[in-house]
């Protein structure tokens, strides 16, 4: 990239993260980016931690290697299962000057404008639910807020199969959301606390009260970077600006391209990665 200056990265397991790229993209259009998807070894929702940590690891480390400063988790599971390691243990050895932000934090920032009842749901992967990422950085902002949280494991493969459409979605989304609201009837609020949900929204509110507020994670996550490059002029000088965006997966281009499209909102072209070392 011109003057040795460099793209940001933003990494999902799968497509889901094409739905913050999209509006990083519109919100912060003039930089360079790159997008990997690890979809060889997705979906991350069910897996260990341990396995978590180290795929995201290895994907961190391989945008590092294309000149990445700056990188973007844009997974739930990987911010709630490896971020914090990668920040704490593994910055500091492999890359001190370097950033790696993940999608909870600035999601959960925000909360305190949406809800009015301080009754707050969460709709997740079951690897996000499980590691209470999300009530844990509520409570340290919101320490008097009070937190649901709904597993919804059928939610990903629906939409990785383009069904998002179809009366099965309708039955597993309203499955979940009646279950997550039986536990609280006073939510006013609800976190779609996974990147592949925004593309279940119009199901999602067919089968909500009209008084809940959906939390979608792009438009929040592209505003904080936003914030980040202003006030982090340091990391900001440094990221390449030409608006051109490469996209990477580790599994098959063909397949990624197709399904890409839908999640990124317009046609993709991609390259193999092999994640193989």
């Amino acid at each position: 990239m011109q003057n040795g200056k460099k793209p940001i990265g933003i990494f999902d397991s799968g497509y889901g993260g094409l739905t913050v790229l999209r509006e990083i993209v519109k919100e912060l259009p003039q930089y360079d980016y790159i997008y990997l998807g690890d979809n060889a070894r997705a979906p991350y929702g069910t897996r260990s931690f341990e396995t978590v940590y180290e795929y995201a690891l290895e994907c961190v480390e391989q945008l590092f290697s294309m000149g990445c400063e700056l990188i973007i988790l844009a997974c739930n599971t990987a911010s709630a299962k490896a971020l914090r390691t990668i920040q704490q243990k593994d910055l500091p050895r492999i890359a001190p000057e370097k950033r790696v932000l993940g999608v909870i934090r600035p999601t959960t920032e925000i909360i305190g404008k949406y809800t009015k009842t301080k009754h707050v749901g969460v709709l997740g992967t079951t690897g996000t639910i499980s590691s209470d990422s999300y009530p844990i950085e509520i409570k340290k902002l919101y320490p008097e807020f009070v937190i649901q949280q709904e597993a919804c494991p059928m939610w990903v493969p629906l939409v990785e199969n383009n069904e998002f459409e179809s009366a099965g979605a309708d039955f597993f989304i309203q499955k979940n959301l009646n279950s997550l609201l039986s536990k609280d009837n006073q939510i006013d609020t609800i976190i779609l606390g996974c990147t592949h949900y925004p593309l279940l929204l119009n199901k999602i509110k067919k089968h909500v009260p009209p008084y809940i507020t959906l939390i979608s994670q792009g438009e929040i996550v592209a505003k904080s970077l936003a914030d980040y490059l202003k006030r982090h002029t340091e990391i900001e000088q440094k990221c390449s600006k030409g608006s051109n965006i490469g996209f990477y997966t580790t599994d098959s281009p063909d397949n990624f391209n197709k399904a890409a499209s839908i999640f990124f909102g317009g046609a993709v072209k991609s390259k193999h990665l092999d994640m193989n070392h």
